[in-house]
């Protein structure tokens, strides 16, 4: 397995909302209406700056995904639905950088400096891949991958080794903490987690806007 750090160069960026939702009663979850505006829109504010480009992974709804103004890819049909593996290895396919940047659309409260913090972490203990920790475990769906490793994960999940922890560990991560931001990892599975996390936003719609820490 490879070492060597390759070159920073531009990030592509993708926001994984393309699971099926089941305990949100099915409904595509990067659609629901949170503080105004869909679950999905408030991550493509947030992480679009930070990117050279920012994808959508949605198995549904793509037409509707599109009109965000975000180049929309899906599971291939060997692995759709196969949960964030899936959907990390969709992007994989379709960029044109060196490196991609995954978060979970039902995690609105991206850091600003989300990209930033990864990519420093590759350098700082010379790692080919970086994921973020906070509240005292791993997030593995925030992760900075290298694209080189695709034929890596595809086989990955051909062979159904194991969920994206097990995959990310395998290579050694790096360690990005939040924990001075701990919304970051503030997610939205259920009907109640959802409407409770828009009670809390729509205080101040104009603040929401603003790339702040909520805690």
């Amino acid at each position: 397995m490879a070492t060597r750090q390759p070159e920073p160069g531009p990030v592509t960026g993708v926001l994984l909302a393309g699971g099926r939702a089941e305990r949100m009663g099915g409904r595509d979850k990067g659609l629901l209406p949170l503080a105004g505006e869909p679950l999905i829109a408030h991550g493509v504010r947030r992480l679009r700056p930070q990117v050279a480009e920012l994808l959508i992974s949605a198995n549904r709804h793509q037409d509707i995904y599109r009109t965000f103004g975000c180049r929309v890819v899906g599971d291939d049909s060997e692995t759709q639905f196969r949960g964030p593996l899936a959907g990390m290895l969709a992007a994989m396919e379709a960029v044109e950088t060196p490196y991609l940047l995954t978060a979970p659309c039902d995690s609105p409260l991206l850091s600003p400096d989300y990209a930033q913090r990864m990519w420093a972490a590759l350098g700082r203990e010379s790692a080919l891949i970086s994921v973020a920790f906070g509240e005292d475990c791993w997030q593995p769906v925030f992760a900075l991958l290298p694209v080189a490793l695709r034929d890596d994960l595809r086989q990955w999940i051909a062979e159904g080794q194991g969920g994206v922890g097990r995959w990310l560990q395998r290579h050694q991560p790096a360690r990005v903490e939040f924990a001075d931001w701990p919304a970051m990892f503030r997610n939205v599975n259920t009907p109640e987690e959802l409407a409770q996390l828009d009670a809390e936003l729509t205080i101040d719609p104009a603040d929401w806007r603003r790339p702040a820490r909520l805690d």
